[in-house]
């Protein structure tokens, strides 16, 4: 167990202001977290923190992540789309979301009901790593900024919640990204909107409100 996965089941994962008080979204559900955490390490996975999430591992590469949403908790595998979801209990995380699935539990009882079906998708999920089997990404219409995609790559929490937006939110993200003529002006307009599409909410959102 990593003592930095300890201290994200008290304080959150540091990306807003609630982390570290009684309004963090790992405070809501402090028990579906510690039974999904007992169930993958119990798998054998490494367990570690990035993105400020825990993290999971087998021979180096990344099998899944355990996050606190805001309406439920959720095991997110990576190449959850090469999965056979033989009992149909994967869900995307949004219409746009080409490889990750998960799974969401809002009740400690359900993750100790389905532990055993848990634990099979898991050790498929380490069979399709230890194949080498990739996910077939489909191109994006608009083509994304190089900044853009280095952080879809190196995030997968930031990823996860890109894909999850409606196609007219991330096409309105990537013309005002990729209309700064310098690289370093796309980097620093992709991290201050960061927040705001981890939350859910396209840029024209905000602007309507006023920002």
């Amino acid at each position: 167990m990593n003592p930095k996965v300890d201290k994200y089941l008290t304080d959150g994962c540091g990306r807003c202001p609630l982390g570290g008080t009684p309004d963090c979204k790992v405070n809501s559900w402090p028990e579906v977290l510690n039974e999904l955490r007992r169930i993958v390490l119990e798998c054998g996975l490494v367990e570690e923190l990035k993105w400020g999430v825990p993290c999971y591992m087998f021979e180096g590469n990344n099998i899944l992540l355990v996050s606190a949403l805001k309406d439920y908790c959720v095991i997110g595998f990576f190449k959850g789309i090469l999965l056979n979801d033989e009992h149909g209990m994967l869900t995307s995380p949004g219409p746009n979301s080409q490889a990750v699935r998960q799974f969401r539990f809002t009740d400690p009882k359900d993750v100790i009901k389905e532990e055993d079906i848990i634990k099979s998708y898991i050790y498929e999920a380490v069979e399709i790593e230890k194949a080498g089997l990739k996910v077939p990404f489909k191109k994006n219409p608009e083509p994304l900024p190089d900044e853009l995609q280095d952080k879809l790559d190196a995030d997968p929490v930031f990823r996860s919640a890109f894909e999850s937006l409606t196609p007219g939110r991330q096409r309105g993200y990537i013309l005002h990204f990729s209309q700064a003529k310098r690289s370093e002006t796309r980097v620093a307009r992709i991290e201050k909107w960061t927040e705001k599409i981890l939350n859910g909410e396209g840029i024209h959102d905000a602007y309507r409100r006023g920002r």
